[in-house]
């Protein structure tokens, strides 16, 4: 048992001046972030404005209640904790201590993200420190890890422990070790509480668990770990629900209704600049009137275009071309299909079933820290060919620096916006 915590310990937590160089850089900085913003803007928690202030994330409503238990059937839990201590720490009132405890778990969360990201890069894939750094703050600069950083919503939690999830699994499988029905039931639970569709994610490195297929006994061992921690994930859900199934499908099948009709802007304009490109690199910003009925309080909110430059478009398919090299040249290592395969998982629900696709940029934190990963595995492939990984940087090097001069623009006008409709 001791053993086990420590190497669980070892796995979340920094370890070595490296990892607390990448974790306390990250943290520093977005905490900066999340403490100006809560404490001049009212942004991050109104009590006026229920939902929609800023690129379609729901704080209030995720705060307040966990949001829908159709999406997100368990985090009410969790957030009834966040806010209890939120509120504890200013004493009772929805202020700017209140916001900023909210916004600085967000930034704990997707600080951990950045972490995790390169401990993947470093332990699993044997990368130096110096391309794993530089990987890890490439991922750092994304627009989804800037808007999480401080936004109190399911996505930065889950984000996290979809990658923990997935570091875990792949040391276990590297090393030709089973995946535990503890950790599969804690991460069903943990990461399908927050994210209903998200718990398919944690069953695929089973697909990949040592001697799974070799015959019927070690297949049912598997299919045993599936039924146990599902099981144990649909009580808990149930038991929110009273043990109403149907009230659960009914409100799935309005939610994707309504979410997954279709929008004038053309499809692959919409996969190109909010799917794929606005999780990245933020797009032009366009503002809406919108109207609380309940309160009675008008308010503006920001919401992101379609990409308007065509560097931005070219930017974004450089990132694909890489990713797709990874996959090809990487396609017989079983690690890589982890992550591949749960990318797919997010392109049928947003690109072929088109649920949410209009406001695809929120939903980064479920798929958007594979782009790293997998030009991490790029450069794995070439790691005795000194050319092309020098090549590969080189690139890597351009596309950050058009990111962090892109988004820091864009950040910009984010705070412009602040300024004019949301001072506290």
């Amino acid at each position: 048992m001791t053993s086990k915590l420590k190497s669980f310990y070892a796995l979340t937590f920094p370890k070595g001046k490296v990892e607390w160089m990448v974790f306390g850089t990250v943290l520093f900085l977005f905490s900066l972030l999340s403490y100006f913003l809560a404490m001049n803007y009212r942004i991050i928690f109104d009590n006026r404005i229920p939902w929609d202030a800023y690129f379609s994330f729901d704080n209030r409503a995720i705060v307040m209640t966990g949001g829908g238990f159709e999406r997100h059937p368990l985090a009410n839990y969790f957030f009834d904790a966040i806010r209890a201590v939120a509120l504890w720490f200013s004493d009772g009132k929805m202020n700017a201590t209140f916001r900023w405890v909210l916004a600085w778990g967000s930034t704990l969360a997707t600080s951990f993200s950045v972490l995790y990201v390169f401990k993947y890069l470093k332990n699993i894939l044997s990368l130096s420190n110096a391309v794993s750094v530089a990987l890890s703050f490439f991922f750092c600069a994304f627009s989804t890890n800037i808007l999480l950083s401080f936004t109190p919503e399911t996505y930065p939690y889950s984000q996290s422990a979809i990658l923990l999830f997935f570091l875990y699994a792949s040391q276990q499988i590297q090393r030709r070790k089973k995946l535990s029905v503890v950790a599969l039931s804690l991460g069903t639970v943990c990461i399908g509480g927050l994210t209903i569709t998200n718990a398919v994610k944690v069953y695929i490195p089973l697909l990949f668990e040592q001697k799974i297929w070799k015959n019927i006994r070690t297949l049912g061992h598997g299919v045993w770990k599936i039924v146990v921690s599902t099981g144990i994930f649909m009580l808990l859900v149930l038991n929110r629900l009273d043990f109403d199934l149907g009230k659960l499908f009914s409100k799935a099948t309005a939610q994707y209704e309504k979410f997954s009709q279709p929008k004038i802007t053309p499809l692959w304009d919409m996969i190109l600049s909010w799917f794929v490109g606005g999780n990245m690199l933020f797009p032009n910003f366009i503002t809406r009137d919108y109207y609380n009925g309940k309160t009675g309080f008008p308010y503006k909110a920001l919401f992101m275009d379609v990409y308007s430059s065509f560097f931005n478009y070219l930017w974004v398919g450089i990132i694909l071309v890489l990713v797709i090299w990874a996959v090809i040249r990487n396609r017989k290592h079983a690690l890589i299909w982890i992550l591949v395969l749960s990318l797919l998982v997010d392109v049928i629900i947003h690109g072929v079933m088109k649920f949410g696709l209009h406001t695809a940029y929120i939903y980064g934190g479920h798929f958007i820290f594979i782009i790293p990963m997998l030009i991490g595995w790029l450069l794995f492939s070439y790691r005795s060919n000194a050319f092309w990984r020098n090549i590969i940087l080189s690139c890597l090097g351009v596309l950050t620096a058009y990111l962090v001069m892109n988004n820091l623009y864009r950040m910009q006008e984010f705070l412009f916006f602040l300024e004019l409709h949301h001072l506290a």
